[in-house]
């Protein structure tokens, strides 16, 4: 009878199959470490473009903080512009107003009325002449009440008075400038 022996053959085989282990463990090692630098450099790149957009977006936030300053700026100045163009519209209404209310008044007083005073202290008035009757003096009066620049008109100096030989009516009157008596309305820009 033959004997054979198997065992260096299954020697040979456990042999073969340990190798063919190692090696798909170093395959399947080789893979996972190829899968993981991949992995790896596809996020460092990802991460190298988001610290890119980080720094583009914080380069574009420093420049809208620089315009948004400037804006500011312009603001400020368009502020200081719109003050100074007020000043000027008052100091305009300030110079032609003394003179209209000058012209309002001569086209308001009657034939035999004289004016003798005018005082302007602010927005108070005070008028003084002389007339021919007390009815030419309330004429007077109602001619002032009725116009555009002065509100309560009063008597307050009604006396009668001797000069060259003609008795006449000495009087004073107080008012209030309507444009000074109504702080709300603004004068207007002759520009507009």
């Amino acid at each position: 009878m033959i004997k054979i022996n198997l065992l260096p053959v299954r020697a040979a085989k456990k042999k073969e199959t340990a190798v063919q282990q190692i090696i798909i463990f170093v395959a399947v090692i080789a893979i996972v470490a190829v899968v993981v630098m991949s992995l790896y450099f596809v996020k460092r790149v990802q991460i190298a473009a988001t610290r890119n957009d980080i720094t583009s977006a914080n380069n574009r936030i420093s420049e809208l903080k620089a315009k948004i300053g400037k804006l500011e700026e312009l603001k400020s100045l368009k502020e200081q512009v719109k003050k100074k163009l007020d000043v000027l519209t008052q100091l305009r209404n300030n110079k032609t107003g003394p003179a209209n209310r000058l012209a309002t008044l001569s086209d308001l007083t009657p034939n035999q009325l004289w004016l003798t005073g005018y005082n302007e202290n602010g927005s108070d008035v005070k008028i003084s002449g002389i007339a021919y009757t007390e009815e030419l003096i309330a004429q007077f009066m109602r001619a002032l009440e009725a116009s555009n620049d002065y509100v309560s008109v009063e008597l307050t100096v009604s006396e009668q008075t001797e000069i060259a030989g003609t008795k006449l009516k000495k009087f004073e009157l107080t008012s209030k400038l309507k444009s000074a008596s109504n702080p709300s309305q603004k004068p207007t820009s002759p520009n507009k």
